[in-house]
């Protein structure tokens, strides 16, 4: 298609939006920032499983994609590649920041702007979202279960592993729903029971991307010094060098469209905005990674409908 690059560039520039507007009623106290962290309990826990589990229902039958089950493996292989590309490019960070450096490149915002983006290209309705629940399910246990591997220092008090984020509500509903499909149980389900989950779930898109936008505002209010040159290596690589490398791997392997553009998506995000907390939880630079993620965020209004450009030059839309 020849103008994704302006529907990409739309669907991010809807995402900022909304991120920009949680950053200015944060920024005036409309939205007082205690209550970010009730909003992201809300947001995390109840809103974003529910549409999972709503996505699921309506927009994946097994018996059409029978090849569901390699999703996870998918996103193993893409894992071992972000972390190959990680190891080898981190050192390009000063050895100080080497840890925050590593760190932001590694763990993605697997869920949230893939999420925006699909819906906004595809529409709500597209099996390419479920994919993408199931693709990265595992995501966030590695997320809170590996983090602290990046940095030398003993876990501080207070940052020993939290099994309910590791076993997290949206790898449950996940699991939940696939085998509610699998054995055919949602025919039974009453409609109200899924438009309840539908409706919980509607607000997961803004009121993550109000988070974020608070989020931000919040650690960038704190941001102290500015680590200028850091944040240039670090968009060239995250935000370009990631998924250029990605792009001529699936060139090479021609893996299905569905894959390819999941592959896409999870190396052109930017970092997942949690980096930052976990940072300050292991003993690191807060400072350094708020910065990374915010700076991320900023270059991804172009670098993102860029490389969905190039994508699209050798795998176009079906």
């Amino acid at each position: 298609m020849d103008n994704i690059f302006l529907i990409v560039l739309e669907s991010v520039l809807i995402l900022l939006g909304i991120g920009f507007i949680g950053f200015w009623i944060t920024q005036r106290r409309i939205l007082p920032e205690s209550m970010l962290g009730l909003l992201s309990t809300l947001a995390i826990d109840v809103a974003l499983p529910s549409t999972v589990f709503a996505n699921i229902m309506a927009n994946f039958n097994p018996s059409q994609y029978p090849n569901w089950w390699q999703l996870p493996l998918w996103w193993l292989a893409f894992t071992a590649i972000a972390l190959t590309l990680t190891l080898a490019t981190r050192y390009i960070s000063c050895k100080e920041t080497r840890a925050e450096f590593g760190l932001s490149l590694f763990y993605q915002n697997g869920i949230f702007l893939p999420l925006i983006i699909l819906s906004g290209i595809f529409g709500t309705g597209t099996p390419y979202v479920p994919q993408l629940f199931i693709f990265i399910m595992l995501h966030p246990t590695l997320f809170f279960s590996t983090y602290q591997l990046f940095f030398r220092k003993k876990t501080a008090p207070g940052n020993e592993l939290r099994w309910q984020r590791i076993i997290n509500p949206v790898l449950v509903v996940t699991i939940i729903a696939i085998i509610v499909q699998i054995i055919g149980i949602s025919e039974h389900l009453p409609n109200f029971f899924i438009a309840i989950f539908q409706t919980l779930g509607a607000m997961a898109l803004p009121l993550v991307m109000i988070i974020l936008g608070g989020s931000l505002y919040i650690n960038y209010h704190q941001k102290g010094k500015l680590y200028l040159i850091e944040i240039i290596k670090f968009i060239v690589v995250k935000n370009i060098i990631f998924p250029l490398a990605f792009t001529g791997i699936l060139v090479l392997i021609k893996p299905s469209y569905n894959i390819a553009l999941l592959f896409l998506l999870q190396s052109a995000v930017p970092p997942i905005t949690g980096v930052p907390i976990v940072t300050e939880r292991a003993g690191g630079n807060k400072e350094i990674t708020t910065q990374f993620v915010f700076a991320s965020f900023v270059a991804s209004l172009l670098t993102i409908p860029a490389m969905f450009y190039l994508f699209s030059q050798f795998f176009p839309m079906p």
